[in-house]
């Protein structure tokens, strides 16, 4: 009897694991949707937030061509061939 019961599963068994399957995924979303922790999103992105902070340390600047930043060309090489060198200190 064993040998035809695994045989008929061996056979099916595509048929036989996807509905069990599609059970089992129902009832676990269903259950994470049920206890999920439904946190707020954020107002403003990172990105935003960043962008903002920005425009605030420009704004705080008097004279927009003493921002040290745009000074310090530390990460520009002479040469397309230096950009990969290590920089001398």
């Amino acid at each position: 009897m064993w040998p035809i019961i695994m045989g008929f599963m061996r056979t099916y068994a595509v048929y036989l694991t996807w509905p069990v399957a599609a059970v089992v995924g129902f009832i676990g979303y269903n259950t994470v949707e049920q206890f999920r922790n439904d946190t707020p999103w954020r107002e403003k992105s990172v990105a935003e937030e960043r962008d903002e902070r920005k425009l605030k340390e420009l704004e705080n600047i008097k004279d927009v061509t003493s921002y040290t930043p745009l000074q310090l060309k530390n990460d520009v090489p002479k040469t397309v061939l230096g950009r990969n060198d290590i920089p001398k200190h």
